[in-house]
């Protein structure tokens, strides 16, 4: 078995609480990756050209 199948079969055990916690661990770990890579900062940069650029959508509230 490996690694990821022995994680998923051990995440069925979890309560709702834990999977949740689980999640916001997870992506606490991805997002600390992306801040060090440089797809990350090219992507920044990339958001940034198209903000220059007028290429962006306004999202407005319908409250």
């Amino acid at each position: 078995m490996s690694t990821v199948q022995e994680i998923e079969k051990a995440m069925q055990q979890l309560t709702t609480a834990e999977l949740i916690e689980l999640r916001e661990r997870l992506d606490a770990l991805v997002e600390d990756e992306l801040e060090l890579s440089e797809e990350f900062k090219a992507s920044i940069e990339r958001g940034q050209r198209d903000i220059t650029e007028g290429r962006v959508r306004i999202h407005q509230s319908e409250a």
